[in-house]
């Protein structure tokens, strides 16, 4: 089967920094679904018509990847509205309750990045963002995608897996 919108990608990848340091490998199977938000807009360009054992490598601007670092997503917040057990690294669907910055994207994940004794910074930029990639993938498996994959635009119960979705809590990027 090629690959064609929709349809439901099986992929295993390498994502590695400009110097080739990896960043991500994926070695077991993941689906995704192709035609939706799932995946970046420059790997599905390069899966278009391809089928199972398709392999490429595609450097990737941070245009084309997770976007320019913003600085303007940075902001402090007081230390009195997060947990007591509060570390470097945890991230948080949107800003607490009780937050005084005022003009941050409610809908962004925002990663812990520095914690003091008065205040917390928090970043809403992806980990990746004004990063230039390497990314090797390898095509598993081409699949119809279901009716309910297509209305949700995702093969996911709980929306979008995707390589553009903010990074989970966890030391991978899928």
């Amino acid at each position: 089967m090629q690959i064609t919108n929709p349809c439901v990608v099986s992929l295993t990848w390498t994502l590695a920094d400009a110097q080739g340091n990896t960043l991500d490998e994926l070695t077991d199977p993941v689906e995704f679904f192709y035609g939706g938000d799932d995946l970046l807009a420059k790997l599905e360009e390069a899966l278009a018509g391809q089928g199972e054992g398709f392999a490429c490598d595609l450097h990737l601007e941070p245009e084309h990847g997770f976007g320019d670092y913003d600085p303007a997503l940075v902001c402090f917040e007081p230390r009195a509205l997060f947990p007591t057990e509060l570390e470097q690294g945890m991230q948080f669907d949107g800003l607490p309750e009780g937050a005084q910055t005022a003009d941050m994207p409610p809908d962004l994940i925002y990663t812990v990045t520095e914690v003091y004794p008065e205040h917390v910074v928090l970043d809403g930029n992806h980990p990746l963002a004004g990063m230039a990639l390497q990314l090797s993938v390898k095509v598993r498996g081409v699949r119809a995608a279901s009716e309910d994959e297509v209305e949700r635009q995702s093969v996911d119960d709980d929306g979008p897996v995707s390589l553009l979705s903010p990074v989970p809590p966890s030391t991978h990027l899928h």
